[in-house]
C-alpha cells in the first residue's frame, strides 16, 4: 500500500507542477502579446474553466497524498525527510502562494465589469493583476518543481 501511496503522490505533484510549468512557457508568452482587454477577458475565462474536478483533483490531490505519504514514511528516514520537505514546500509555495495569491486576483479580476474601463482603467488593471499573479505564479511553479524533484530523489535513497 506504501508503494501505491508513493506513486500516486509522485504522478500527481509532477502533473501539478506539470500544469504550472507549462503555463509558463506557452500562456504567459502568448498574453504578452494581446491587448489589455483580451487579456483581462482571456484570464477571466480560464479562471473560470480552470475550476473542473479534473484540475481539483490533481491540485488538491497533490497534497492530500503529500500528506499521507509522510505519513506513512514517518519511521524511514532519510526518505521522510525529503518526502516531509516536498509536503512543506508544495504545501506554501505551490498551494498557498496559489490560495492566497493568485486566487485572490482572479476574484478581484472576476468582480470587474471589463466593459465598463476606459483604456487607461484596462491597462492599470492589467498592469497591476499581471505582474502579481505571474511573480505568485513563478513561485508556486519553482515550488511544485522543487517537490516533485525531492520526491524523485527520495525514491532513489536506501532505506
Amino acid at each position: 500500500m506504501k508503494t501505491i501511496i508513493f506513486f500516486i503522490t509522485v504522478v500527481l505533484t509532477a502533473l501539478s507542477a506539470g500544469i504550472f510549468f507549462a503555463w509558463s512557457v506557452s500562456v504567459i508568452p502568448g498574453t504578452k502579446k494581446i491587448t489589455d482587454i483580451t487579456y483581462l477577458e482571456t484570464m477571466q475565462s480560464i479562471n473560470k474553466e480552470i475550476l473542473n474536478p479534473v484540475f481539483f483533483a490533481v491540485f488538491f490531490g497533490s497534497l492530500v497524498f503529500l500528506i499521507i505519504n509522510t505519513i506513512t514514511q514517518f519511521n524511514h528516514k532519510p526518505t521522510f525527510w525529503l518526502v516531509l520537505s516536498a509536503m512543506l514546500i508544495y504545501a506554501v509555495g505551490t498551494f498557498g502562494f496559489t490560495a492566497f495569491g493568485n486566487v485572490p486576483l482572479n476574484n478581484e479580476l472576476d468582480a470587474l465589469n471589463l466593459k465598463e474601463l476606459n483604456l487607461s482603467e484596462l491597462k492599470s488593471f492589467r498592469t497591476y493583476y499581471e505582474r502579481y499573479w505571474n511573480g505568485f505564479h513563478t513561485i508556486r511553479t519553482l515550488a511544485g518543481l522543487v517537490s516533485f524533484l525531492l520526491l524523485l530523489i527520495s525514491i532513489f535513497i536506501k532505506k
